[in-house]
């Protein structure tokens, strides 16, 4: 008999667990890029973790085997979304102008589920009901309430409250392009069977992030905190993944695929509380049809396939 957590089989309660870990990479990104740049948080946060598999990988002596046997087209198409995702989120953080800039731009990033979905019918040849279209009308629109900032819900004011900071959003949003394309195409390239190559692409964003702060220098106070939200950032993003796959491998998909569309949400709250930021009622409510627009997009489209596309890991 399987044990249970709360109520919860042991393999689902994990997924959920995942869930929460990604939950705070919004705060902790925005926390450590604010104290010693958001090139150097990145790459010392990857480095951490790609270094926790690394070890595994010595580990397990069939790794290298695996990994030599997956596709090209999976481990270099994937693995450089995966690299541009990172990179795209932890500079737009960074270049954000205030802590709740920082929170807005965390939101854009969470089109992710939406535009997966979108994406899927042309890349993975699924079959969507007509609520798909409501449902991503309603995510994106969620983004336009953030983006207006509390003000009268308009393009002239979603335009100026943009041209603010436009590198900052405009890279929330490639996050989000970025990750919805590498949920698709991981899937219509890697096998579905076996492991992915994960571990890798932690390690080498790592690196090409430790290679970017070399060529641009940051400037940093470096403290007993900051080394402990790396320490924690690191190990929270590699558990997560450990205990994402064993969710999607022996646990309910169903229902841990379902609590992933509420991430926005555990992120927004995390992020009020740990950067001590007031939300305002356009950002909640922009939260909420973010979810209800990828909820709906989600239950709206078939998928006759065995296993959800969440197989591969949900995004911070």
């Amino acid at each position: 008999m399987t044990s249970r957590i709360i109520g919860i089989d042991r393999n689902t309660f994990y997924g959920l667990s995942a869930i929460l870990l990604w939950s705070t990479t919004v705060a902790l990104a925005r926390s450590i890029g604010e104290q010693i740049g958001p090139l150097t948080a990145g790459a010392s946060v990857y480095l951490a973790a790609g270094s926790v598999f690394v070890l595994h990988a010595v580990l397990d002596k069939h790794f290298t085997r695996r990994l030599k046997n997956l596709p090209p087209l999976y481990l270099f198409g994937c693995g450089a979304l995966f690299l541009i995702y990172t990179i795209a989120l932890f500079i737009g953080l960074g270049l954000a102008a205030n802590r709740h800039q920082a929170i807005e731009v965390g939101l854009v990033n969470y089109l992710w589920p939406a535009l997966t979905i979108l994406l899927s019918l042309f890349i993975l040849s699924k079959r969507a009901r007509f609520g798909l279209i409501p449902g991503t009308v309603l995510a994106v629109y969620g983004v336009f309430v953030v983006l207006t900032q509390g003000s009268s819900v308009s393009w002239k004011s979603f335009s100026t409250n943009f041209a603010s900071n436009p590198m900052a959003y405009g890279l929330g949003l490639v996050a989000a392009v970025s990750w919805a394309l590498y949920s698709n195409l991981a899937r219509r390239w890697a096998e579905t069977d076996g492991d992915g190559a994960v571990p890798l692409f932690l390690l080498v964003t790592g690196l090409a992030l430790l290679l970017m702060r070399l060529l641009h220098p940051e400037q940093g106070v470096y403290s007993v905190r900051v080394a402990a939200e790396i320490v924690f950032m690191g190990m929270a993003t590699a558990l997560a993944y450990v205990l994402w796959d064993i969710a999607m491998r022996k646990g309910d998909v169903v229902f841990v695929a379902a609590c992933s569309y509420l991430t926005p949400f555990f992120s927004t709250v995390v992020s009020c509380i740990y950067l001590k930021v007031v939300p305002s009622q356009s950002l909640l409510f922009g939260c909420l049809l973010i979810i209800i627009g990828s909820i709906m997009s989600w239950r709206s489209v078939d998928d006759k396939e065995p296993a959800e596309s969440t197989r591969q890991p949900v995004p911070e």
